[in-house]
Parts: C-alpha cells; sequence; structure tokens
C-alpha cells in the first residue's frame, strides 16, 4: 500500500486527473451496490477530528472515502454538496461486495465513514444525516472551548483569512455572523463562510449542537468524548471508539497528532478570563446534560 501511495505521489498531474475521473465514474455507476457509511467523526474543529480519523484507518478494519486520498477526509456532502443528492453522497464509500470480501479476510464486518467537524456546528445538518444514513454512529471530539478558540483563531491567522487581533476577532464576530443564519435557514444550499470561519467563541457553546443530535438520532447511536482525553492518551481513547464502533481492538502503530493543536497563547489573561466566565454556566449546563465532569478552564 504504502509502494502504491508512493506511485501515484510520483505521477503527473494530467495521469491523475484522468485516473480520477475514471475511478468516480466507476463509484456513481455502482452507487446502488454502495451503502451509506457507518460512522461520521462530527467536530469539534480544532478538537482532533483529523487526527481521530486518521487513526481510525491505520485500523484494518475500517474504510475511508473511495477512491482514498491522501489528507481527505469529508465529502462536504451535509453542507456544501447537497444538491448533488444522496447518490453522489454514497458513491464516494465502498460497495458491499468489497466490504463482504473483507468480512471473509478479517473475520468481523469493516466499517466506513468520513469526518467533518462542521457536521456539529451546522444545525441543518443532522437530519439531512438521518435521511440519509439513519443507522450512522457519530462521533463528536469536545475541547476545552476557551483553548479551542484560541486554536480556531490561530488556525485562521495561519491560513491568511483572519485580518484582526484574537480580542478584536472576538469582539467583531456578532457583526460578522449578522444575518448569516437567517440566510442558512431560508436557503438549504447556502454555505456561510463567516458561520464556518469566524465562529471562535460561538462554536465552543456545544449544548445546542448536541441536543440538535439528539433530537434526530438516539443517544446511543453518538459518542461524546473530550479531546484532552486523545490528546493525554491516544490508545485508551481509541479503544473505545473500537468498542463504539464494534470493532475488535487494534494496537496503533502510530500516535502522532494529524493537524498539530496549537499550544494555548492567550497572553492577555483578561480575554482568558472573560472567556473562562462566558464558558462557565454553559459547561456546567453541559455536564449535567453528559451527566460527567468535563475539567475545563473555570471548572470548580
Amino acid at each position: 500500500m504504502a509502494a502504491l501511495s508512493a506511485l501515484k505521489d510520483r505521477s503527473p498531474r494530467w495521469l491523475k486527473d484522468g485516473a480520477n475521473v475514471t475511478t468516480r465514474a466507476y463509484a456513481r455507476a455502482t452507487v446502488a451496490q454502495r451503502p451509506a457509511p457507518d460512522f461520521l467523526i462530527i467536530g469539534t474543529k480544532r478538537g482532533g477530528t483529523t487526527s481521530l480519523f486518521n487513526y481510525l484507518l491505520m485500523h484494518p478494519g475500517v474504510r475511508g472515502l473511495f477512491p482514498q486520498s491522501r489528507g481527505k477526509k469529508s465529502t462536504d456532502y451535509f453542507f456544501k454538496e447537497l444538491h448533488r443528492g444522496p447518490d453522489w453522497y454514497r458513491s464516494h464509500f465502498h460497495t458491499e461486495a468489497h466490504r463482504e470480501l473483507s468480512r471473509r479476510r478479517l473475520g468481523y464486518r469493516p466499517v466506513s465513514g468520513e469526518a467533518s467537524p462542521y457536521y456539529l456546528w451546522d444545525h441543518r445538518v443532522a437530519p439531512e444525516v438521518h435521511a440519509v444514513a439513519p443507522q450512522v454512529k457519530a462521533i463528536a471530539l469536545l475541547r476545552d472551548p476557551v483553548e479551542r478558540a484560541w486554536s480556531h483563531y490561530h488556525e485562521r491567522r495561519k491560513n491568511g483569512v483572519e485580518p484582526l487581533s484574537f480580542t478584536d476577532a472576538l469582539a467583531a464576530e456578532a457583526d460578522r455572523l449578522e444575518g448569516e443564519a437567517e440566510r442558512m435557514a431560508s436557503d438549504r444550499g447556502y454555505y456561510s463562510e463567516a458561520h464556518d470561519w469566524y465562529t471562535y467563541r460561538s462554536r465552543g457553546i456545544y449544548l445546542p449542537s448536541l441536543e440538535n443530535w439528539w433530537s434526530v438520532f438516539p443517544r446511543d447511536q453518538l459518542l461524546v468524548l473530550r479531546s484532552e482525553d486523545l490528546y493525554a492518551d491516544v490508545q485508551g481513547t481509541f479503544d473505545t471508539v473500537c468498542d463504539f464502533l464494534e470493532l475488535p481492538r487494534h494496537l496503533l502503530p502510530d500516535t502522532s497528532a494529524f493537524n498539530g493543536i496549537a499550544p494555548s497563547a492567550i497572553d492577555d489573561d483578561r480575554v482568558r478570563a472573560e472567556l473562562a466566565a462566558f464558558y462557565a454556566p454553559r459547561n456546567a449546563a453541559l455536564e449535567s446534560a453528559l451527566g460527567r465532569s468535563l475539567n475545563w478552564t473555570g471548572s470548580p
């Protein structure tokens, strides 16, 4: 597999493009044989979604997108590509015949899935997921919202799309989002960059997003994990995910982080304290709903 991947990397662009067109045509032609995914990693942004997805791909019983492409973890279907229809979506997953061959070889049924941190945040997504894959199991990684806000901002700065300081960006968030929720509600195909890119504060209010998923799916189909547990104990958290997906546990060959998490660097104590105070009652409500302590910034 490594040799094949290296060969693909060395192939000229025209050959890669031609192969991709041919493969996608085959996928669409065989869509009737392609079940919907078994699992989704739905968030949160800057919470370890990329790392967990890549750890899962190290498991012999996990299949990602078809065709497999290095660095690609999501179809973006439920917030950018919905107009393409459910057949287009299912064409990105492996055929039942492929899964059956794998089952015979492995001795258990493999699972397939994708990951997008926007699936948790966009409240339009859960009902659309249920319409296509009512049996799907969803995994939500939740990170201390104070640290998440900074990491999100750091990523936007690194990508060259955030001109403001962290303090100014927090202050500008409401203005940047003005009218976006209404437009998203009225236009199912509308993708809001502001809602995705600049929601440093609001995206850390997790409970409404979880309640949205719980209103559509049974609670036992949603696994909620702390991102901090993944960072501190990759293998142990991975074992929990394997149990949830009904896969045999697997020793990870590599527990390095993917899409590196920026260390906290909020150098203004007033900003940190303000965020901690803002999230404290919201985190308490989340802890009550989950029935466990999260031990985040500002927790008693």
